[in-house]
């Protein structure tokens, strides 16, 4: 289950922002995962609840936004939503397509109390 490494390295980004901030703790973490991104959000929340534990992050909430995967269609130009893994444009039905969001995990924002 790599989503424990995920968190590690989550858990590690959000204390050296709390460092820089001068933050006590912090009480809520906000992501963004991207349905293509290989996390699993059930997991995710596993890992993070067992990985907070005496960290700056120990009360903290986590709050996951789940990112449809949109593609940009490079003949005709049109941005769509990726539905039932359907790689064609519903403009053109062409293939020569940009994902352009939707494959990685972002740290979107985090609440501190200073």
């Amino acid at each position: 289950m790599h989503e424990f490494s995920v968190v590690q390295s989550l858990i590690g980004l959000i204390e050296e922002n709390a460092r820089q901030n001068n933050a006590r703790s912090v009480s809520k973490v906000v992501v963004k995962i991207g349905k293509m991104s290989g996390i699993e959000p059930h997991l995710l929340k596993i890992a993070f609840d067992t990985f907070k534990e005496k960290t700056i992050c120990e009360n903290a909430e986590l709050e996951m936004i789940i990112q449809d995967v949109v593609a940009k269609c490079e003949d005709c130009g049109k941005e769509f939503v990726i539905e039932n893994y359907r790689f064609v444009c519903p403009e053109c039905e062409g293939f020569n397509l940009q994902v352009i969001d939707g494959e990685d995990m972002y740290l979107m924002s985090l609440e501190m109390d200073i």
